[in-house]
């Protein structure tokens, strides 16, 4: 039995499966909750067997639907492919890059592809700034170009290349009482509350590393969301925090913050580019990897 299938269908089936939800699918697609039904229901005609079923009120994928949708997921990354080789024998122009970046790149990414855009104007760039753990699902995905983030976990078909420094330091309030103390040791600034994002986040995985490693222990006082939310409540005196040197340079040029100096800190990371393994890069994409893996980029960053 042959089945004729569409583009479209397998399209629009992907985004429901995504979405676990019909009028979601719909919204993310720009089309009519109606449309989408009967895009569904005519690939079900040519399948034969359900691909959803309804559970109350949430859908679920049925086993020929978890079957369908990954081979749906085969074939869109194979489409892309296409596209994306058609734009490399067009060379850059009209070239896209979808790029993620983890919060905290929030803060050097915008410099960096302001920089790679006027050197390429003729490149469109999206990017989403997300957590740490849907930037890896986007990647597993295939739902960005590249990232950029820390480095990330081992064992999920990732290439990471380091293109840029990353310390993290350990803030206070100016008015701390070791903010004019030097060479403090671990053990004394751990005596203090700390401010940490929330676990899984990449910062708070680095800094219990550190500081198991040394045989310190760490205890996260208040758990916070965001590194502007460290940095609020830090200034306000409400404990120290650990952020990354990019992340408030402003507040310590404005006197709002101050780093310790902590023996055996600033902890050394990088920023990595990552993309997932075997995927291949449009022009667009290796024009803007080669530009991050070229040093003179690091000085566009503010000081």
């Amino acid at each position: 039995m042959s089945m004729h299938l569409t583009f479209r269908q397998l399209q629009v089936f992907t985004a429901v499966a995504k979405h676990q939800s019909f009028t979601r699918a719909a919204q993310s697609l720009h089309l009519s909750q109606p449309a989408v039904s009967m895009q569904v229901r005519q690939l079900e005609d040519q399948v034969g067997l359900p691909l959803f079923e309804q559970l109350g009120r949430q859908i679920y994928l049925t086993e020929a639907g978890r079957e369908m949708a990954r081979y749906s997921a085969a074939i869109t990354q194979q489409l892309d492919e296409a596209v994306q080789v058609i734009n490399d024998l067009k060379g850059l122009a009209g070239g896209h890059i979808h790029i993620s970046v983890a919060t905290t790149g929030a803060y050097i990414a915008p410099y960096l592809l302001a920089a790679f855009s006027k050197l390429h104007p003729q490149v469109t760039v999206s990017m989403d700034v997300t957590n740490r753990e849907t930037l890896l699902h986007q990647l597993a995905e295939n739902e960005v170009d590249v990232a950029i983030m820390g480095r990330p976990p081992a064992g999920l078909s990732l290439e990471a290349t380091a293109f840029l420094e990353n310390p993290l330091v350990i803030i206070a309030a100016p008015d701390h009482p070791l903010s004019q103390v030097r060479a403090i040791t671990l053990e004394a600034v751990a005596a203090y509350p700390f401010i940490m994002r929330e676990s899984g986040s990449g910062t708070r995985i680095a800094v219990e590393q550190f500081f198991e490693k040394a045989g310190v222990a760490l205890h996260a006082s208040i758990e916070v969301s965001s590194h502007e939310a460290i940095k609020h409540a830090v200034r306000a005196g409400m404990g120290l925090g650990i952020a990354s040197l990019h992340t408030v340079r402003e507040e310590l040029l404005a006197g709002h913050l101050a780093v310790l100096d902590v023996q055996g800190m600033p902890i050394e990371r990088h920023w990595y580019l990552v993309h997932r393994q075997g995927k291949r890069l449009s022009a667009a994409t290796q024009a803007f990897r080669d530009f991050l893996l070229d040093q003179e980029a690091v000085r566009l960053l503010p000081e």
